[in-house]
């Protein structure tokens, strides 16, 4: 079986005979699809693209179109998905690496936010593994924290282990009131504060939420919209991909500059679930890769920062 990285060239190829926005981003920037041999050559689409354009390989009826969350004021991105059960296999298979198999947790899911709007690919997510679970204690909260707190407690009483994956400010909330001791629960945080609370460090955020639910690390999934792929921390804020998806980082004055490791710049991420969409992502957060193969997110771009797009503009 081949290794993921060697087949970028040839979902490259494809992408760019088949995606008619990443072809013309492709021309634009003058690079020869022949000369194309490796992660290093390929241009990855900056992810502004998604809420502009559609982004997707051919034409086809989208069984979904996952959407970012936004205000009024932004626009927010749009992922046209051809197939859902290649983004199911995709985060099955990436939790059972890290976790084992979900069949062996109860999946409770404190996402209000997320709920609250249709079209979110982490409810997408979540929803499946309390589906594939086949635990009747599975589900979703809203801010039901009361009921949530009792159920913790009755699972944590009969060892059963428990994947507790929430937005943060709703995982904060429900720690501020109650005090648990959880030896059995995987406490597992999405981001997304996004001005519900004052902004806390990564450290400040963890210590407190450790302290408080009686863990000893506060774990992390790394996705979005634009992706069928996540990443995941087990704690310290340090994430690592599965095989088939893989962070790099650019330089911020010099998009076209990538480190393969121990350097600090702007995340690009590989994923190559993404095959009817773009594998190529340019986002806008800033990340450090160790020398482990793991990475950290430092933060995100200020948006005058943002250069790829006005490659296109008109």
């Amino acid at each position: 079986m081949k290794e993921p990285e060697t087949l970028i060239p040839a979902l490259f190829r494809f992408q760019y005979e088949t995606n008619t926005l990443y072809r013309a981003y492709v021309d634009a920037l003058k690079v020869d699809p022949a000369r194309v041999q490796s992660v290093y050559d390929v241009p990855f689409l900056p992810i502004q693209f998604f809420k502009t354009h559609s982004v997707v390989c051919g034409e086809f009826r989208p069984a979904t179109v996952f959407e970012s969350s936004g205000t009024t004021q932004t626009l927010n991105s749009r992922h046209p998905v051809k197939d859902t059960g290649i983004y199911t296999r995709s985060f099955m298979e990436a939790f059972r690496l890290f976790y084992g198999p979900v069949e062996d947790y109860v999946i409770l899911g404190l996402l209000p936010s997320y709920l609250e709007r249709r079209h979110s690919s982490l409810v997408f997510m979540v929803q499946e593994m309390i589906v594939r679970s086949g635990r009747p204690e599975s589900g979703f909260y809203l801010y039901e924290h009361e009921k949530l707190a009792g159920m913790l407690k009755a699972l944590e009483a009969r060892g059963q282990k428990v994947l507790l994956i929430g937005v943060t400010f709703a995982l904060l909330d429900f720690a501020e009131k109650y005090t648990l001791n959880l030896q059995h629960t995987i406490v597992m945080e999405t981001g997304g504060m996004k001005g519900r609370r004052e902004e806390w460090t990564r450290e400040e955020l963890h210590a407190y939420l450790q302290e408080r639910l009686g863990v000893n690390a506060i774990h992390a999934e790394y996705g979005m919209t634009e992706l069928l792929s996540q990443a995941y921390s087990r704690g310290r804020g340090v994430f690592y991909c599965p095989p088939w998806m893989k962070v790099l980082v650019r330089d911020e004055n010099d998009p076209f500059q990538l480190y393969a490791s121990q350097a600090a710049g702007v995340i690009n991420v590989v994923d190559m679930a993404n095959i009817y969409s773009c594998a190529f992502i340019a986002t806008e957060d800033i990340g450090r890769l160790r020398e482990d193969g793991g990475f950290e997110v430092l933060g995100r771009l200020d948006h005058s920062a943002l250069r790829g797009c006005s490659l296109m503009a008109g």
